[in-house]
């Protein structure tokens, strides 16, 4: 169970590169998975390029966990304080994008449980030698089904 707080950005969308239009371009969405506030600004950056050469729009899904002593609709940090760090991150886009902030017990779960079936997904992070929580969790999403991308700051589209 989640408690789902969503701001919508931008209603205007610029106009998508045709040659890379992809068929199913009016309905889709691409989702920003933010784990950290770093590794959402470099997932930003690539899903904003790629939906604007897919004509999508995007969506940034923050997971904020309140732990188990306080009710699920009070967390320790304010879900307004999440939403300003995410649309200063966001900024003056020209492409829809839409805030979602998803008060949970578990961030994994919810993130799985918020995704359509084959959703376009894109986390970000660092690159390190040994496994992450981020590369876990984009081998699950992955185990499932939805098309992810990591990008680690190195990527270029």
């Amino acid at each position: 169970m989640a408690v789902v707080f969503r701001t919508q950005i931008r209603e205007r969308r610029s106009p998508p590169v045709e040659s890379f239009r992809w068929e199913r371009g009016a309905g889709l969405n691409v989702h920003v998975i933010c784990t950290s506030l770093e590794g959402a600004k470099t997932a930003f950056s690539v899903a904003r390029k790629l939906a604007r050469d897919l004509g999508a729009s995007i969506t940034v899904l923050a997971a904020q966990v309140v732990p188990y002593p306080l009710p699920l609709e009070e967390p320790p940090v304010g879900v307004e304080f999440t939403e300003q760090a995410l649309l200063r991150m966001v900024g003056e886009e020209e492409v829809d994008t839409a805030i979602e902030v998803r008060l949970c017990r578990d961030s994994e779960e919810t993130i799985r449980e918020a995704l359509a079936p084959e959703s376009v997904v894109v986390m970000g992070g660092r690159r390190r030698w040994w496994p992450i929580r981020e590369w876990l969790l984009a081998w699950k999403l992955r185990r499932d089904g939805h098309h992810v991308i990591y990008a680690d700051g190195s990527d270029n589209l």
